[in-house]
């Protein structure tokens, strides 16, 4: 686990910030003691926020399954935390495939009293740093059309659209939704984005 520590930059965390609230943030990576604080954040999110999230992270059995991703280094996760509690994440996740172990999936997700003043931008940032130091050479951020705001944070640090597929996604009460997929190719890129 040590290794992963190290690729995953962990030299560089934890960090503190200053948003232009005036919140005070320190930016680490997750780890094993976080299961409880992950839980409330994620019972603590509006219902829409939780319709379109790959697992169902208001469940025990899905933070565990994450935290051994992140102890096996499939994944790596940076959380936000304000006052004892985890106000945001941001995590890339690797598919060990042979075809696809060079793409990492970005998934970033900030609490309702957090949003709009760039702490999703510096989660992003911090995250696309780790994925170019495990030597991902593309990073993918999935979501639905009208996830706006999705949308203009990922564009905002270089994201395009790749593909929109119609239907192929189903929300939590068994409608059919559009997926819209967003690159961002890393070779050649600077080190970091602009938080």
């Amino acid at each position: 686990m040590a290794k992963a520590n190290r690729a995953d930059g962990s030299r560089g965390f934890p960090k503190e910030i200053k948003l232009p609230n005036g919140a005070a943030i320190t930016l680490r990576l997750m780890e094993h003691s976080d299961k409880e604080k992950i839980l409330a954040f994620a019972r603590s999110l509006p219902q829409d926020d939780l319709l379109f999230l790959r697992t169902d992270i208001t469940e025990p059995a899905s933070i565990e399954e994450w935290i051994r991703n992140v102890e096996q280094g499939d994944t790596a996760t940076v959380v936000a935390e304000a006052d004892g509690q985890i106000v945001g994440y941001a995590s890339v996740h690797s598919d060990q495939a042979r075809w696809t172990r060079r793409v990492g999936e970005i998934r970033v997700q900030v609490g309702a009293k957090y949003r709009g003043v760039g702490l999703g931008r510096h989660l992003a940032s911090e995250i696309f740093h780790i994925g170019q130091l495990r030597g991902l050479k593309k990073m993918a951020a999935m979501m639905t059309p009208d996830q706006a705001g999705a949308r203009a944070a990922f564009e905002k640090i270089g994201f395009s659209v790749e593909a929109l597929l119609q239907d192929w996604v189903v929300d939590r009460k068994g409608r059919p939704r559009d997926l819209l997929i967003m690159s961002l190719d890393l070779e050649g890129h600077s080190d970091s984005v602009t938080a």
